[in-house]
């Protein structure tokens, strides 16, 4: 392995690992069980970076964004009953689960934003429906963010937080 492309690849491991270790605080907390939700998950479909350059503008780098919807409960299902993606804006730009999907115990659903869409801008992000039978643990709803062109690495991570309807 070249010189430059071991530390590339010491770089992302370094990161990765170090955003695992900070989302570990997340996961151990305790959620109280429930029948359904409404989570808001946030999404960047690029980001700026830099220093303003003539234009007044900071570069940009585009990410892509892998959705996890993971079912935490070990003995029942959940239902996502949708997953829509919005832009900066709030304009809707897709529903991406347009038919109820059930996620077994301990099973995950995944969603993916391509690099190449940059429709949803850094604002983007995505509401997510869910519903049970009876009281589960709720489902962890989390984006993997990544852009590894280049030479360079760009990973982290976004957790989705409940909305009171």
């Amino acid at each position: 392995m070249r010189y430059r492309e071991y530390w590339r690849v010491s770089l992302c491991a370094m990161v990765f690992a170090g955003f695992l270790a900070s989302t570990a605080a997340f996961a151990q907390e305790a959620r109280q069980l429930a029948k359904g939700q409404t989570l808001y998950l946030p999404i960047y479909s690029h980001m700026a970076y830099g220093n303003l350059g003539k234009s007044g503008k900071a570069s940009q780098v585009l990410l892509s964004a892998l959705v996890s919807i993971r079912n935490t409960d070990g003995k029942r299902p959940i239902r996502i009953l949708s997953a829509r993606y919005y832009d900066t804006n709030g304009k809707l730009l897709s529903e991406r689960v347009p038919t109820p999907t059930v996620i077994p115990p301990y099973g995950t659903l995944e969603l993916f934003v391509e690099l190449n869409d940059a429709s949803g801008g850094s604002g983007a992000n995505f509401i997510v429906k869910w519903d049970a039978d009876q009281l589960v643990n709720p489902p962890l709803l989390e984006s993997l963010h990544a852009n590894m062109d280049g030479g360079k690495a760009v990973i982290f991570m976004t957790q989705s937080v409940p909305l009171t309807e």
